[in-house]
């Protein structure tokens, strides 16, 4: 008797045409984990605002935000439906904690428990990738191949990294941090595998814009807990409130100037682009890191300007205090600009203009009033957007009624 073939069910997320799949619950649960481990960076770098203080907390953030980014990517392919992808996502999960608890002490105590989670997670969901396609097409299985190759090679780096000290350890992270950047743009060339397209990377493009954009969410809310607790702590002073209301409209400003129109026009473009996993590379894999550090930098910021409305800016709040909201900026112009193939926005051009200007007064200005005029800069540029938008604003509503 011949042998009836089985039918094996695939893992990979159906596809249907001119939809795109929302964002299941079990990414939004993972997603948890990333809410305290941004809490935990911007704590930590309120600790030690010190240069090599900026410099630790730069490297973890970049590895909080590569780990958390290829997992959306993942998901993009994988059905979270399934319950192997499920229990993926769970075992993730429980490792991501384990990093975000050992953030703090990342290059003290903790460094092998930070280095030994993000490994076991990026290489590890990679092997389950390997295992998912493992029924596919060549070309798929060779891609994730390659970038198993990448995050072995990176991995080794990790945890040697994590058993040494000191300048060693951040050198060491620092260059296994600088490979896995580079794999994307250098579309993981293995010699002997050769290298991937980006036609290979074939994203679900509304997916992968509502997962980048529930990201902003998650740094936003990191900035209004920051804002909420710090209030919470101190004394019912009319500075305080000032603060606190110069906090909370700096935090509007900034979801205003992603939300308003620009999440929406990024997603559109990547759903209808011809090559979705180059704009997904370029314009939501690494620009969008700057959106979310310029809002973590800003939750510190925030939490300066309630705490300590009277202090004198020194050198390092002041870096603070105009490096969120120009990070913030820098990061929001080039996604847009990307994304959307226009120049560079205008309203943001003029923004980064005027936070350059406050460097001049800034060392002589308290930080209250240097978190006031940071904030002004954030709503002009809001509002600029907003009003030179509007014709096109209205274009997209009626686009969306019909």
């Amino acid at each position: 008797m011949s042998e009836v073939p089985v039918s094996i069910p695939s893992l990979l997320r159906p596809r249907q045409a001119g939809m795109h799949g929302k964002v299941t619950n079990i990414e939004l649960f993972f997603d948890l984990v990333f809410v305290y481990a941004v809490t935990q960076l911007s704590h930590t770098l309120l600790r030690d605002l010190s240069l090599f203080g900026a410099l630790h907390v730069l490297l973890l953030f970049l590895a909080v935000w590569w780990v958390w980014i290829f997992t959306g990517w993942i998901t993009n392919w994988l059905d979270p439906e399934r319950l192997a992808v499920r229990l993926l996502l769970l075992a993730l999960m429980f490792a991501g904690l384990l990093l975000s608890t050992a953030l703090p002490e990342a290059f003290g105590v903790h460094g092998l428990m930070f280095a030994g989670a993000y490994v076991f997670m990026q290489v590890g969901r990679s092997c389950f990738m390997l295992w998912a396609l493992r029924h596919s097409p060549l070309a798929a299985r060779r891609n994730f191949h390659r970038i198993t190759t990448w995050l072995v090679v990176s991995g080794v780096l990790w945890i040697y990294g994590g058993l040494i000290t000191g300048e060693a350890r951040l050198a060491c992270w620092t260059i296994a941090l600088a490979i896995e950047y580079l794999g994307p743009a250098m579309f993981f060339y293995v010699p002997g595998l050769g290298r991937s397209s980006t036609s290979e990377w074939d994203v679900e493009g509304g997916h992968m814009a509502e997962r980048c954009s529930l990201f902003v969410i998650i740094a936003l809310g990191e900035s209004v807990v920051v804002t909420g607790s710090s209030f919470a702590e101190g004394a019912r002073t009319l500075d305080a409130w000032m603060a606190f209301v110069i906090a909370f409209v700096g935090c509007v400003a900034m979801w205003w100037i992603y939300f308003d129109i620009g999440a929406e026009r990024g997603s559109r473009s990547i759903r209808e682009s011809t090559d979705p996993g180059r704009t997904a590379r370029l314009g939501y894999t690494y620009l969008h890191l700057l959106i979310v550090a310029g809002i973590v930098v800003g939750a510190v910021g925030d939490e300066l300007s309630v705490s300590h409305p009277h202090a004198v800016a020194d050198a390092a709040q002041v870096a603070v205090l105009i490096g969120g909201p120009a990070l913030y900026l820098l990061g929001n112009a080039l996604f847009k600009m990307t994304v959307n193939h226009t120049r560079f926005p205008l309203s943001h051009l003029v923004g980064l203009a005027l936070l350059l200007v406050l460097l001049i007064p800034a060392p002589r200005l308290s930080v209250l009033s240097l978190a006031a005029l940071t904030t002004l800069w954030l709503v002009v540029a809001a509002a600029w957007e907003t009003l030179s938008l509007r014709n096109l604003r209205r274009e997209l509503y009626e686009a969306e009624s019909h």
